[in-house]
């Protein structure tokens, strides 16, 4: 502990050094561009060396040709050019080894030791042999047993200093294509997928260009997972919910299961897309007026050009494009008819010419005194005269008018709102629908519900902007979450078996590259799909183009409550075994049965007992959602939640209340499953009575 003290110490005043350094010189306004980025730059490292007071230097790997290596949060340079660093980064691929070496591949290591650090303290060190001499199943056991036992505080902690091989080999996986990561309760998935995040913005600087999106849950899941990222060193993050990615809507009211399942289908982006392929005009003669005289461009230029500018493009963006082509044909035609004067005006018609000459002299709008162009020598326009005549067409509301009466821009509100209040719309381009489904949709309420955001998203690109996107805001984060349509360098999906198929069409509008890591326990599936595979849950969006991996080790829940998930998953139809504890509390679960009037008070009884033997940690309740508002005005300072409220969270002790009403709920079973692991040591039941024993 001594020698780990002393390279600490040392590692801490170099970072102190860079810093004053990195004060001085951001202190000097920039000059130019380049100086600015040089800033930025900069600010970044200086925030990142900041935030490394916890974890400064966690581990150690000793070569067996004699080489030392400590590996912490951040990297720290030595003083002297020529030196080894003082600290490597844990993402640094020198690093990979103090996370994938084992006794049988020791990958050129002859020790591993863990340095647990309490700011610039050290508290302890774990030596671990890579010569087959340990007895110790994990990685670092010592010290990750010891991060476990730790309270809980409601804000998730990085695990830098933890990880273990299987999670090791997923933080760093292949960026390129869709990864799906199915993990048990405890297996570090959240954990997994946040230092990935850290790990592909450290090893492809050029994503931080483009922001990585991580999609939760819920509000509350991101709020506990808020400090991770910072404090690894990475800020280029914009964090979302599926009802919260898309600017300028939001959830206005609830919705039943069925109907969340029907808009979530697929099958709404083909008929979104047969909708707003309708909205564009059939071709005609299409007639304009310019300076009092009428101008007809025939159907079939007005096909060709409606060919042209729909190929690929939304619907605004196509009638852009036409609208470019008509101001050009419209230019051809005035020039034509210039042309027939002049041709006419050289067979003998005076009268002609002179209404022609007066003509071109009010389109130019110039005076005598100006001097003469082509068109008072000999009548013709020249190729600048039909540049400021095309300009003039483009800028002319008359043109513009007409345009818009023939070819509306479109509202993407009103227009969903008129196709899911039509069933006769919705029998023309949703034909997959049954009748009774159709008029399930049409009955609902004009507010949006969670199920139309990615039916507003999906027609709101299939439409496209009026007008290009402006820049909003200074910082990445502030522009790419101001914008529908931007394009994120990776995207992070936890808890992704519950996303709709319609959601997943969300992402990869997102991530067009599908560099796209997707998080999550398929047994644990609540949301009002059907989809119980994953091949059945990203298919629709990825095809059979996806790769898979499996976090199969338990290290926060503890043996004692794993051992009663088995009939749990059975009974929600899982078909994969439940992930293989590590670890025991030394707590039994334990179960008490209440009479109904008497629920609120015992509740409050329980936890207060909770509490007080898990002070300084989290009690949390997880109870049927009829139960919730009774509940919690009984319990207002402890989290009340239902089995999908508590989706990826944990607490050192659970109070679960009322099991069986939890199971009547739909997919009731796999509710179950998420409440009874939640907690890392105690968990206890109130089994609810009405006169009669209580069901075990």
């Amino acid at each position: 502990m001594a020698e780990e003290q002393l390279v600490l110490d040392e590692a801490f005043t170099r970072r102190d050094e860079i810093l004053q350094y990195l004060d001085a010189e951001i202190a000097v306004p920039a000059g130019d561009t380049t100086g600015h980025a040089r800033l930025r730059m900069m600010a970044n490292r200086r925030e990142e060396l900041r935030r490394a007071d916890r974890g400064l230097i966690f581990g150690r790997l000793d070569a067996l040709d004699r080489t030392v290596l400590r590996v912490g949060r951040v990297g720290v340079p030595s003083a002297g050019d020529d030196s080894d660093p003082l600290v490597i980064d844990w993402r640094a691929p020198a690093a990979r080894p103090f996370y994938t070496a084992t006794p049988v591949d020791p990958q050129g290591q002859g020790r591993r030791r863990h340095i647990r650090v309490d700011g610039r303290e050290v508290t302890g060190v774990d030596d671990e042999p890579l010569d087959g001499s340990g007895a110790g199943e994990l990685v670092g056991e010592g010290a990750l047993l010891a991060a476990l036992g730790e309270r809980r505080t409601g804000r998730m902690g990085t695990a830098a200093a933890t990880l273990q091989r299987e999670q090791d080999e997923v933080v760093r996986a292949d960026s390129r294509g869709p990864l799906v990561v199915q993990g048990g309760p405890g297996t570090g998935k959240t954990v997994v997928a946040l230092h990935r995040v850290a790990y592909l913005l450290f090893t492809y600087p050029q994503l931080a260009a483009q922001g990585v999106l991580v999609l939760g849950p819920s509000l509350r899941f991101l709020e506990y997972i808020t400090q991770v990222l910072p404090a690894l060193g990475e800020t280029a993050i914009v964090s979302a919910t599926c009802d919260t990615l898309v600017p300028g809507i939001g959830v206005e009211r609830a919705e039943s299961r069925e109907i969340a399942e029907i808009k979530g289908r697929g099958l709404w982006q083909q008929a979104l897309s047969r909708y707003s392929a309708s909205l564009v005009p059939r071709p005609v003669d299409l007639e304009l007026v310019w300076e009092g005289e009428r101008y007809t461009i025939g159907e079939h230029r007005v096909a060709r050009a409606l060919a042209s500018a729909t190929a690929g493009h939304s619907y605004h963006a196509a009638r852009a494009l036409f609208g470019q082509q008509v101001h050009h044909l419209l230019t051809d035609a005035i020039a034509e008819r210039s042309e027939e004067l002049l041709a006419q005006m050289e067979e003998g018609f005076e009268d002609l010419l002179a209404r022609f000459d007066a003509g071109i002299t009010r389109s130019d709008n110039r005076a005598a005194s100006n001097g003469t162009t082509g068109t008072d020598v000999d009548g013709e326009l020249t190729e600048e005269d039909l540049e400021r005549l095309h300009d003039r067409i483009a800028a002319d509301s008359g043109v513009a008018a007409t345009l818009e009466g023939w070819w509306p821009t479109r509202d993407t509100t009103t227009e969903l709102r008129r196709l899911l209040g039509d069933a006769e719309l919705l029998r023309r381009w949703a034909p997959e629908l049954t009748d009774a489904e159709r008029e399930m949709v049409v009955g609902e309420p004009r507010e949006w519900a969670s199920s139309d955001i990615p039916l507003f998203d999906a027609l709101d690109d299939l439409l496209g902007d009026v007008r290009p996107n402006e820049e909003q805001g200074e910082f990445l984060t502030d522009r790419a979450a101001a914008q529908r349509d931007w394009v994120y360098g990776h995207v992070v999906v936890d808890e992704a078996q519950e996303l709709s198929e319609m959601q997943w069409h969300m992402v990869m509008r997102r991530c067009p590259s599908r560099s796209i890591t997707a998080v999550g326990d398929i047994d644990q599936a609540e949301a009002p799909h059907r989809h119980t595979t994953w091949e059945d849950a990203v298919g629709a969006a990825f095809g059979t183009r996806w790769a898979q991996a499996w976090l199969t080790i338990c290290y926060r829940t503890p043996l004692e409550v794993m051992a009663l998930t088995g009939p749990v998953l059975q009974n929600a139809g899982s078909r994969n075994e439940p992930p293989r504890a590590v670890r025991a509390s030394g707590v039994e679960p334990w179960e008490r049965t209440v009479d109904e009037p008497g629920l609120a008070a015992e509740a409050v009884r329980v936890i207060g007992e909770l509490s007080e033997r898990w002070a300084g940690g989290m009690v949390g309740v997880i109870a049927p959602r009829e139960r919730l508002p009774a509940l919690r005005a009984a319990l207002p300072d402890v989290p009340v939640l239902s089995a999908t409220e508590a989706k990826g969270l944990e607490w050192d002790a659970t109070l679960l209340i009322d099991a069986p009403g939890i199971t009547a709920e739909p997919r009731g079973w796999n509710g179950l499953y998420v409440a009874l692991t939640r907690c890392t040591q105690e968990m206890g039941q109130l089994l609810v009575t009405h006169g009669a024993e209580a069901p075990r």
